[in-house]
């Protein structure tokens, strides 16, 4: 259930977080799917929505030892792409991040084998042997660094474009400043989200997303309904990702409201968002 604070001098700084907007061709046509993850109910954040993979960036996520898996022309395009970070050696931390959680949360790994190409978790023996890596990543038994390390893998930060940023609001209890990127999802690799955090997982049309939360069938958040508005004005990926090419990307931060025991969020642009408490 969303809290709200009782004031302006209580308002939390945001931690910085990342999340990855997965597409993928429907059945081979120019349209396309989102992936869309259910969070748990017993979420302190946002439970019972469904969102994008992401979250909060880790310090180990800011290690110098990271750029060590990174080719460096990506490295120099991901360090130039996001402005106003808190301080500079989170720039790469934000891309790890994304990459870190989208493999923590749903089993899909952006990154590049020694040949350059993109991991594929087929045959079956190699899809168990990372299904492995990432139960013992998401407990903390192993360190992310030790599967890229182990396989010989760098990131593949060039799948991931910046698409969008946006920051809780500053009467909400928990906050994040979320940098928002898309991705086409990696051939040879499926979707499995990890029983924990997320509890389910569909593959949607952003029409048909919406039309669901229109419908409150699927609970969202304000970043999540527009971010798929967003999407519905494109016809193929290819569109989406060429849309994020020298792409103005500014912060946005929405407010939220009480009015007559509703909480109510308002979003920059005029439009006022209802239903924000998640159904039980």
């Amino acid at each position: 259930m969303l809290r709200v604070g009782r004031g302006i001098g209580m308002a939390v700084t945001p931690a910085d977080a990342a999340t990855v907007i997965l597409l993928r061709k429907l059945n081979g046509e120019g349209r396309f799917e989102v992936l869309m993850a259910l969070r748990n109910s017993r979420s302190a954040f946002v439970p019972s929505s469904y969102v994008f993979p992401g979250g909060r960036v880790e310090e180990e996520d800011c290690l110098r030892d990271m750029e060590n898996f990174c080719d460096g022309s990506d490295l120099t395009r991901a360090q130039g792409a996001l402005d106003g970070v808190s301080l500079p050696e989170r720039v790469l931390g934000i891309w790890v991040a994304a990459i870190r959680e989208t493999f923590e949360e749903v089993g899909l790994l952006f990154a590049c084998q020694r040949d350059g190409t993109l991991l594929s978790l087929d045959p079956d023996e190699i899809d168990r042997r990372f299904l492995s890596y990432r139960e013992r990543v998401h407990s903390g038994e192993l360190d992310f660094t030790e599967v890229l390390r182990r396989e010989e893998l760098t990131l593949a930060l060039d799948r991931l474009h910046y698409f969008s940023h946006w920051i809780t609001p500053e009467m909400s209890p928990i906050r994040y400043d979320t940098r928002f990127f898309v991705a086409e999802v990696p051939p040879d690799q499926e979707a499995l989200h990890d029983g924990d955090e997320l509890t389910k997982h569909l593959w949607i049309t952003p029409a048909e997303a919406l039309e669901g939360y229109r419908e409150q069938r699927l609970h969202m958040v304000v970043p999540t309904i527009v971010t798929l508005e967003e999407l519905c004005c494109f016809e193929t990926i290819g569109d989406v990702l060429e849309s994020t090419r020298g792409k103005d990307v500014t912060g946005v931060m929405t407010r939220i409201v009480l009015e007559g025991g509703e909480i109510q969020e308002h979003a920059p642009d005029g439009r006022i968002f209802r239903n924000l408490v998640p159904p039980r």
